[in-house]
């Protein structure tokens, strides 16, 4: 059966949204990041990115990881991209240019939006935003984001969707990497479309359905 390792908490929610939309049968496994025990390798310590069982599945200790049919992959958006085109039917892609369309948009968000994007969700998840300090390293980040965010605008004041004219394992990956910097409001608020878009990728159950397990892990 297929199985994935990871928490809610993490970039593991990427592929457990994707799950959710294709109603995939899998064993999730709850590996937890290492740096947020005080103590990984206890022996009462559940299993986490330091754990030898989890450390022989992915020797980079990282999270998430997938098993399917003894195939082994530990990197999210490789990850989404192989159960798209293994599972995904319509979430997949259809031809060979939509399949290199999405992989430029998983590149491109994973390479131009999410370090800075990442410093945004931090400084959110640390109760700092609020602060003036915080506002001002989150700005300092949106305006590193603002050439590639303005990139999305464009797209979206033409498209509903990243590739083609449907939801698809694209916007799954986009869509996980732009919500880094949702907390920032200004910055959604200077892109209507970008903001539009993640809208609906974020109104869809599945979504909801992943979210709300997120919410109430521990």
């Amino acid at each position: 059966m297929l199985k994935i390792y990871g928490c809610y908490k993490s970039r593991a929610t990427r592929v457990l949204w994707l799950t959710e939309e294709l109603e995939l049968a899998y064993e999730h496994v709850p590996v937890v990041q290492a740096g947020k025990l005080d103590n990984p390798l206890a022996s009462d310590a559940p299993i986490n990115t330091q754990s030898p069982a989890f450390l022989a599945v992915n020797p980079f200790g990282a999270i998430p990881a997938l098993e399917d049919d003894g195939l082994v992959l530990f990197e999210s958006l490789a990850i989404t991209l192989y159960l798209a085109k293994q599972y995904g039917g319509e979430m997949g892609p259809k031809d060979l240019e939509e399949d290199a369309l999405m992989m430029q948009w998983a590149l491109f968000a994973a390479t131009e939006i999410e370090s800075n994007a990442l410093k945004i969700s931090r400084i959110f998840g640390d109760g700092r935003l609020d602060s003036e300090a915080g506002q001002s390293e989150a700005a300092a980040a949106a305006r590193l984001l603002k050439r590639p965010i303005a990139v999305l605008e464009q797209h979206f004041a033409k498209n509903e969707f990243t590739v083609s004219d449907r939801f698809t394992v694209a916007d799954i990956n986009l869509a996980e990497i732009v919500r880094y910097a949702q907390p920032y409001a200004p910055l959604l608020a200077a892109n209507p479309n970008l903001k539009a878009w993640l809208e609906r990728c974020q109104s869809r159950p599945a979504f909801k359905a992943m979210w709300a397990a997120r919410a109430t892990e521990a």
